[in-house]
């Protein structure tokens, strides 16, 4: 497993923060909005499979701030100040996992989820999907470990292990296997 250990994450950057239609209401540092009950902002999750379907997930570093080492799904963040969603999302792909490749948008859902007395993740999320079949060069500031799952495999260690991933990922995992398995298949 090639690494590489630049710092990608900054609690200071200015997120977008966002009203339920995903209207831009003002920026703010990202450790402001995940603090307490969390403020709403954009974000992103992408899912990366490869060509037998089998899911990237991504443990998450211990240096987060919240949901340290809970297995998630292959990329999730924010996009920037200025930034658009698809210069995000593949800006993003190149600093965790080392490698870009074009996505699919699926959906936009909005959720909270508070992590013990730490903070909160307050999103307005677009979920991804794109494959990919190469070497991964995960950022050990961001992933604490990674592998290619089995959908089977996942199911199992889900309904077994629930506690041991992050609420967004199980959200959309959820729906995913629902509405846009199709889509996953035709990758």
């Amino acid at each position: 497993m090639s690494e590489n250990n630049q710092v990608v994450s900054f609690e200071d950057e200015p997120l977008i923060l966002v009203n339920e239609a995903d209207e831009i209401m003002g920026y703010k540092p990202k450790l402001e909005c995940h603090q307490g009950e969390g403020i709403l902002h954009r974000a992103f999750s992408i899912f990366i499979f490869d060509d037998q379907k089998e899911l990237l997930l991504q443990k998450r570093s211990e240096k987060k701030w919240l949901w340290p080492l809970y297995w998630s799904n292959s990329v999730c963040s924010h996009p920037r100040k200025g930034e658009s969603m698809e210069i995000a999302t593949q800006r993003r792909l190149e600093e965790e996992i080392g490698f870009s490749v074009p996505l699919i948008y699926l959906y936009k859902f909005q959720y909270h989820a508070r992590y013990e007395n730490r903070g909160s993740e307050r999103e307005l999320c677009s979920v991804y999907i794109g494959k990919y079949n190469g070497p991964v060069h995960a950022n050990e500031n961001e992933i604490a470990e990674w592998k290619f799952v089995n959908t089977d495999d996942l199911e199992k260690d889900l309904s077994l292990h629930s506690n041991r991933y992050s609420p967004w990922f199980k959200m959309e995992w959820k729906r995913i296997r629902e509405e846009f398995w199709d889509r996953v298949q035709n990758l």
